[in-house]
């Protein structure tokens, strides 16, 4: 049992043995493999016509000149009608008692929150009625909550 218990250790040793000279030899990998040292011509990268990286500097014939004034950097304006503000829905739940319901907007589908504060006319379940929407802190939040005519 002795003799194993040697021959268990001596690997023990040989894997620590292995596992110090791969971790010196690595080491050494990078402290060849550095960019230290290196010019800074050597660093220089460069970017090609297509996007590609290349290490060879742009042909300067092939340059083409731009007018600063040609280029343009914006968003189209977005104007919103007040039509497009003004959705409708279906009053699904109403609590009078905790003063807060939701509704179903007709075209999306989606439960609006709203609270009395946002009512306009008073409501109940399974009206129909028109809205606003904001954002709220827990997501989009019904104001201005009228009966639809």
């Amino acid at each position: 049992m002795s003799s194993s218990e040697s021959f268990s250790k001596k690997e023990k040793e040989k894997k620590k043995l292995k596992k110090k000279q791969d971790k010196e030899q690595k080491k050494e990998e990078r402290k060849n493999n550095t960019d230290k040292g290196k010019s800074l011509e050597e660093m220089f990268v460069y970017v090609d016509e297509y996007g590609n990286i290349t290490s060879t500097p742009p042909d300067p014939t092939k340059k083409t000149k731009i007018n600063v004034e040609d280029i343009a950097i914006s968003t189209a304006k977005y104007e919103a009608n007040p039509e497009d503000l003004i959705k409708s829905g279906i009053v699904n739940f109403y609590n009078t008692d905790k003063g807060f319901g939701f509704i179903r907007d007709l075209k999306t589908q989606d439960k609006i929150f709203f609270h009395v504060n946002g009512l306009i006319d008073a409501v109940k379940e399974n009206d129909k009625v028109t809205f606003e929407t904001e954002k709220g802190l827990k997501g989009m939040n019904a104001v201005n909550v009228k009966l639809q005519k």
